[in-house]
């Protein structure tokens, strides 16, 4: 290819611009510590990744193991339209294996390789250099009995002398390769250098147009991603990647921040794939099931919280419109839609938005009372849910109006000594206090409601529930009181099960109060 070649603009209309992807969540991101998967659970996946629009599943390492060699039997029978890919070192022995594995494959496709950087070929190999470029072209040639579609890979190339990596990749396609991967083993380069080798490959290796070269980059230094679309850049057209990123060590690059990358920057990387990215995030949650890895909350795109604002500032500007802080919609990755997560940090215009999308209609006054007991449980609270929020929101609808609140409690239990609680009033605008003893916190708790507000109501319900999980989650206290054949319920939420329930007394008080009132004309006129 020349150089103005290298310069013209790509186009998605043409296949110049095609990146490939080559997934192998089967192989290297089963390398994984703890990742093993069983025969049944590859098959789902591999399955999925066909679905997907994935072009070459690398389903295994056959001579690692008889359950290898079955998945990629298995998975061969399986794919429909995928390449399938088994992996074989140099040998005889591996590639052998391989090629039976892949017999009933469609698109069947073998991946050789072997060491080539200095450190390799002395401690690993112990072989030396003149060794190692007669195995490349004996291992190639030896793949190509079983089919036309042969893979080879420098182990180590970034850590290989160039001169030396440009004669090997050279005596590959020499061999008959048709995919030339140069992978980063120990995610040891740089984006600048991996851009670097592939252009000095394309312009040193005879032939290499004839060819695809590959990216294989690991992530170690958490370059994996970025390296692989240097490589991109400079002319590489398949991209070898697992969801989630999983594989030996640090991982490889993730597939969906690849595919999304390439997806969104169209202006500055106008390459493209044939990815469905609607599928990304379930596949992405299939993978952590199977793995039992989590994928971290901050995950790019499939992260949990890669599409949830909680800054009041974000929920602003969210709120007016989406791309002033989103890059990608949730739904082109499979998600359902963006989340404004209730926080500490979230601001009113959210919270409002918040309560009306909750099914709530407040009135100024109410929504600035919410408004500040959420962002004082926002405060004592990790994670506020919905149904916080509809517990508190119930909780300021029952007390509009009220003649009776709640100014503060202190309430003290334990074995040694009497229970009691110390608990201030405001009835009617009028503060007033009084310390009471119980038999137990709930009852001094409300014998003291009852001293500074008489009442003969009976208690017909005391109930605690908790509103969601956790040792932090809110208490919500369910207090039904009867009086003169009249009932009414009171609810009252708080992460302090004694707040909430002089919330909930309180809230049936001022109830009760209420109909008293309602009453009143009544039994004049009688």
């Amino acid at each position: 290819m020349t150089q103005d070649n290298k310069q013209t603009p790509i186009s998605q209309n043409t296949d110049e611009g095609r990146v490939f992807i080559f997934d192998t969540t089967l192989r290297d991101g089963e390398q994984s510590p703890g990742a093993s998967m069983t025969m049944e659970e590859k098959l789902q996946i591999a399955e999925m990744l066909d679905a997907m629009g994935v072009d070459i599943i690398e389903a295994g390492f056959p001579i690692a193991s008889n359950g290898d060699f079955e998945s990629v039997q298995q998975v061969a029978l399986l794919v429909k339209n995928a390449q399938v890919c088994a992996l074989a070192r140099a040998g005889k022995k591996d590639i052998d294996r391989a090629g039976d594995a892949l017999r009933k494959a469609h698109a069947p496709r073998i991946h050789t390789f072997i060491s080539t950087s200095p450190v390799h070929m002395k401690y690993k190999l112990k072989m030396e250099a003149q060794d190692v470029l007669e195995m490349v072209a004996s291992s190639v040639t030896h793949a190509r009995h079983y089919t036309d579609n042969v893979e080879w890979s420098p182990e180590d190339a970034t850590r290989t002398d160039k001169d030396f990596l440009c004669a090997v990749v050279e005596t590959a396609i020499k061999a008959g390769a048709t995919t030339i991967n140069i992978p980063d083993t120990v995610g040891y380069t740089t984006p600048q250098e991996y851009h670097q080798i592939i252009t000095m490959l394309r312009e040193r290796v005879p032939n290499i147009d004839k060819v695809i070269l590959a990216t294989h980059c690991h992530n170690d230094l958490g370059l994996a991603v970025a390296n692989s679309l240097a490589g991109v850049a400079a002319g590489a057209r398949q991209i070898e990647c697992t969801i989630n990123g999983i594989g030996e060590r640090a991982g490889n690059a993730a597939l969906e921040e690849v595919v999304m990358a390439l997806n969104v920057r169209q202006d500055i990387m106008p390459q493209w794939t044939g990815i469905k990215t609607q599928m990304l995030a379930p596949a992405s949650k299939l993978v952590s099931a199977v793995t039992a890895f989590p994928v971290q909350y901050n995950k790019a795109i499939v992260g949990q919280n890669a599409f949830a604002h909680e800054s009041g500032i974000h929920q602003d500007g969210m709120l007016k419109h989406n791309q002033t802080y989103e890059i990608m919609t949730p739904e082109s990755v499979g998600i359902s839609k963006s989340s404004l997560v209730m926080g500490k940090h979230s601001g009113r215009h959210a919270f409002r938005e918040k309560i009306s999308e909750l099914g709530y209609r407040l009135g100024d006054n109410q929504v600035k009372d919410a408004f500040v007991r959420f962002k004082d449980l926002a405060d004592r609270k990790k994670h506020i849910f919905d149904d916080d929020i509809i517990a508190l929101v119930d909780d300021e609808f029952a007390k509009g109006g009220d003649s009776i609140r709640l100014v503060s409690l202190s309430v003290v239990s334990g074995t040694e000594e009497a229970q009691r609680a110390h608990l201030v009033l405001e009835i009617d605008g009028v503060q007033s206090e009084v310390e009471s003893i119980g038999d137990g916190p709930v009852d001094a708790l409300f014998t003291a409601i009852k001293t500074l507000f008489p009442h003969e109501a009976v208690l017909q319900l005391y109930k605690v529930a908790a509103v969601t999980q956790g040792t932090d989650a809110q208490a919500e206290v369910s207090v039904r009181l009867s009086e003169n054949g009249k009932s009414v319920i009171g609810r009252g939420a708080d992460t302090d099960t004694m707040v909430a329930s002089a919330r909930a007394y309180i809230s049936a008080l001022n109830k009760l109060v209420i109909k008293r009132q309602r009453q009143a004309p009544d039994s004049m006129s009688a």
